[in-house]
């Protein structure tokens, strides 16, 4: 499968499956196992998997085409997509001696979800930073924590779960293991109830003495930190931001399209073409749209090619996607008016949705902070 095979893929799916569900499954906050099951069967679950283990070896520029499509019909959708893409390069990833290699065929093989189990009550904000620590038992380990935001919570069939390491002495000497759904002492700890990106099972869950085999170890022991740094970070900002990508392009979509449908029936004339404080914002709407999208694939071109500024980019295109989203969104609300404040049209779905990628971690003030460090030379840990 090549790159425009990949995201024609993608765009059916969002069309046949995701579109016409969308509005249903964000006000029941249903997670849709259909769309899941739609991009196994079109082999996108191991979309950037290597050959040997049945998967299509493409890059960043096809997972950034394929989130933004998605989210143009249904962010939740796509939001599930991208925490499955980041846990299956933790997977591929692994240590040597690690058993994944089925685990990774199965994912190939559109037979298997998996996801992030990082976020914890304790470190908040700071995924990098788990609170809970593994504790040595014999070959294995045993995890007690709080995960309080996982994607997929009870649906995914496997976790990427990070814990301090057994012996760390820091908070970034973490440790990255494979828990399979279903084992004993992970559990989902409630139902998710959110404003925003409703329908993508982001519950908190729990480990309570949850034991796992040292073959299901990621990585070695304090070498989780390096791993969300170098492999989940940067795909995860860029998912993230192709997810305000497609939020924008969808606002721009609809507002399009209820300038051009509703009417001034007394002057003869569409809101578009009667107002032109409208079509300015439209416009404005626009330039910021394809201004992320800029962005989005200046990262992608430093993610295949990377360089010294690659991380700084990494930081940067979160920070300001979460801004232009909530702005391009915000803007579509006013424009629309009541159509909008009403529910009659998609946009206070992109709306909240927007909101909701804006706090997720790393946060737009927790970047920035990052960024500012950069600029100034300043360790970032």
């Amino acid at each position: 499968m090549d790159h425009e095979t990949a995201v024609s893929q993608a765009r059916e799916i969002a069309d046949r499956i995701l579109a016409p569900a969308a509005r249903q499954n964000d006000k029941d906050a249903r997670f849709s196992s259909e769309a899941v099951a739609a991009l196994g069967s079109a082999g996108l679950l191991g979309m950037m998997l290597p050959t040997e283990v049945g998967g299509s070896a493409l890059g960043p520029r096809t997972l950034a085409a394929i989130i933004a499509t998605l989210a143009e019909a249904d962010a939740s959708a796509a939001m599930v997509y991208l925490m499955h893409m980041c846990a299956t390069a933790t997977i591929a990833a692994a240590r040597p001696g690690a058993a994944v290699v089925q685990t990774l065929k199965d994912i190939a093989a559109g037979q298997h979800l998996t996801t992030l189990a990082f976020s914890e009550a304790g470190s908040r904000s700071h995924f990098w930073a788990p609170v809970s620590r593994a504790i040595r038992s014999g070959t294995n380990v045993r995890i007690t924590a709080k995960k309080s935001w996982v994607t997929s919570a009870g649906h995914a069939q496997s976790y990427v779960v990070s814990a301090l390491a057994p012996e760390g002495k820091s908070p970034t000497d973490s440790t990255l293991y494979l828990f399979a759904a279903g084992a004993p002492g992970l559990s989902v700890a409630g139902p998710w109830d959110g404003l925003g990106m409703r329908a993508n099972a982001s519950a908190p869950m729990i480990l309570e003495d949850a034991e796992v085999g040292s073959s299901l170890q990621l990585t070695d022991d304090g070498a989780g930190f390096k791993a969300m740094l170098e492999i989940v970070l940067p795909l995860f900002n860029l998912g993230t931001s192709a997810v305000a990508l497609g939020l924008c392009r969808a606002a721009v979509a609809g507002t399009t399209a209820h300038l051009k449908s509703a009417r001034f029936e007394h002057l003869g004339q569409t809101l578009g073409e009667s107002l032109p404080t409208l079509r300015a914002q439209l416009a404005t709407m626009q330039i910021d749209t394809d201004g992320l999208a800029a962005r989005v694939d200046d990262l992608v071109g430093h993610l295949e090619r990377p360089r010294d500024t690659t991380m700084l980019r990494v930081l940067e295109c979160k920070a300001s996607a979460g801004d232009v989203a909530i702005g391009v969104t915000s803007a579509a609300m006013r424009v629309c008016g009541g159509a909008a404040f009403s529910k009659h049209l998609a946009i206070e779905r992109l709306f909240r949705d927007a909101h909701a990628g804006a706090v997720m971690a790393p946060t737009g003030d927790v970047l920035r902070e990052f960024i500012g460090k950069a600029v100034l030379g300043i360790p970032l840990f």
